[in-house]
């Protein structure tokens, strides 16, 4: 199974039961570091997450991942987390979620001097992503970023 298959299976096993716990499924990763595969859900509500929250949901997918169909995976680690303060944005669900709010987007390639740029969130259209940064706005097309996350602020 390839990784967007898994993500895709798992992200479908999951959704119920994040509805039944009251929380928001994020995203869902399959990922490799160094020698480990690691897959990784992370789950979102209005208020927090608590430990609590993702310690149910993991031991409720745990037994559905022993089904014959993730036979072929590699060892891997399941780890089931909050989304985060400084989630990163990946789903047009996500950039609609953060519009207005503060962003960091990172660049393959230095723009005007900087490896980043931060700014508030002002469009996502999937091709461009449009900051508001200190009273101008810039579009950057998103073949130029490497990864948006939100800025946390107290």
């Amino acid at each position: 199974m390839q990784t967007k298959q898994v993500v895709a299976r798992v992200s479908e096993l999951v959704q119920p039961l994040c509805r039944q716990q009251g929380v928001s499924l994020w995203d869902v990763t399959f990922e490799k570091e160094g020698q480990k595969y690691f897959l990784t859900v992370f789950i979102d509500r209005e208020g927090g997450i608590f430990i609590e929250d993702c310690e149910k949901i993991s031991r409720e997918l745990d037994p559905l991942l022993d089904g014959r169909e993730f036979d072929s995976l590699p060892a891997y680690t399941l780890s089931v987390s909050s989304a985060g303060l400084e989630r990163r944005l990946i789903k047009p669900e996500h950039f609609a979620w953060a519009m207005g709010k503060k962003v960091e987007a990172g660049f393959y390639r230095a723009r005007q001097g900087a490896r980043s740029a931060v700014g508030v969130l002002a469009g996502y259209d999937g091709e461009t992503l449009t900051l508001e940064c200190g009273g101008k706005s810039e579009s950057i097309p998103m073949a130029e970023v490497s990864a948006v996350h939100l800025v946390f602020e107290m």
